[in-house]
């Protein structure tokens, strides 16, 4: 089953469920020490090469987001991530990788909730916006607040999945987020996705 049909399984799952309870929820598991990656755990692959040959495979798009915090972080927190994946029906589950030298990572784990935001075809500008690192991402970015968690909701994405942090597993030099889901739907007319391939952002086709 693909993503797309993993999507729609998890939909279905959630709307025969109804809203979820306390009592159903699933109990996040401990969160490991984080530690570097160690001179013997590094392959005699060059990174550029694996980029190459990794960039053959097509993804979707995602930005990630989550509420604003206190502090001097006091905006909304988000980042384009397109390392995103359905992970388990029953509980319904996913997951991201985020590198562990993101800035934006830290301010979403201290909110402990996320809301992914599917972009269509006709976002990749939003999604470079998001890309950067320092700017305002969400100067003049219209959004809503999901329904559950709070985090941005951003208008004119296809689907978005409202989500509360799960677990978090090391990964070399990403972290595997693990996102309990909440709530989650799609836009009216959802349109075709944002995809990126061999360093470029595409879009569906059909013949």
């Amino acid at each position: 089953m693909g993503h797309a049909g993993m999507a729609a399984a998890a939909v279905r799952y959630l709307r025969s469920a109804g809203a979820p309870d306390t009592a159903g929820r699933v109990e996040p598991l401990p969160r490991p020490d984080l530690r570097a990656v160690g001179d013997d755990e590094r392959a005699p692959i060059d990174p550029a090469e694996f980029r190459r040959v990794l960039g053959n495979f097509a993804t979707g798009v995602t930005v990630v987001t989550a509420p604003a915090g206190g502090g001097e972080s006091a905006g909304p927190a988000g980042f384009a991530c397109q390392s995103f994946s359905a992970l388990s029906l029953d509980p319904p589950l996913i997951a991201f990788m985020v590198a562990r030298t993101s800035t934006t990572w830290p301010r979403i784990a201290r909110a402990g909730v996320f809301c992914v935001n599917v972009l269509g075809a006709h976002q990749g500008d939003l999604c470079r916006g998001f890309a950067v690192s320092g700017a305002d991402k969400f100067a003049g970015v219209a959004h809503d607040p999901a329904p559950v968690s709070g985090s941005p909701r951003l208008a004119g994405a296809p689907a978005w999945i409202d989500c509360t942090i799960h677990a978090v597993h090391t990964g070399g030099d990403h972290l595997i987020v693990v996102g309990r889901v909440d709530a989650l739907g799609t836009a009216d007319g959802e349109g075709s996705p944002l995809l990126f391939h061999r360093g470029r952002f595409g879009r569906l086709t059909t013949d």
